[in-house]
């Protein structure tokens, strides 16, 4: 007789803000490739570094080999963690992406515990991935810009990195 499945679930009480971000890199060229690849072991190495809010996160999802198309899913404790982690070192050097791509296109998608869903995609167009798929697109401008503002929170945002303000990169 075949034994039962070990079916379980979590207890999320003790995490009232949970935020749960998908992140994913295409591919759009050979060099797109390269700079992928490249860009693997820092995102490892900045997991691996357990900033402050940071419960667990999982690298390496493959959702296509052609194009490639890796991603990534972390859980931070609340947004406040992941928006500092976001505005601080390494992370900010990564958004040169908004200048060159390098031949990628970057996306993420956020989820909050106690509601709410924002997303990016920069270079990700065709074919579309994620909320794309079904809901209209918008340009990432004025208060589309930032996920705080795309989510309506209020204006408690860490102060912004130079060099990667709206108007430094448009």
């Amino acid at each position: 007789m075949p034994a039962g499945v070990d079916r379980r679930t979590v207890d999320l009480s003790g995490y009232p803000d949970i935020v749960v971000i998908y992140l994913g890199m295409r591919a759009r060229s050979l060099a797109g490739m390269k700079t992928l690849l490249g860009l693997g072991p820092q995102i490892e190495k900045a997991g691996a570094g357990r900033p402050d809010g940071l419960l667990h996160y999982e690298n390496n999802i493959i959702f296509s080999l052609f194009p490639l198309h890796l991603g990534m899913r972390w859980y931070w404790r609340d947004f406040a963690a992941m928006e500092r982690w976001a505005r601080s070192e390494p992370h900010q050097r990564w958004r040169e992406v908004l200048r060159s791509s390098g031949g990628t296109g970057f996306w993420h998608e956020t989820y909050f515990m106690r509601g709410g869903m924002e997303a990016i995609y920069d270079g990700v167009n065709q074919p579309p991935v994620g909320f794309q798929t079904f809901a209209p697109g918008v340009t990432a401008r004025g208060p589309m810009f930032s996920a705080r503002t795309r989510l309506r929170l209020p204006d408690e945002a860490p102060a912004q990195p130079a060099g990667v303000a709206k108007r430094d990169l448009y």
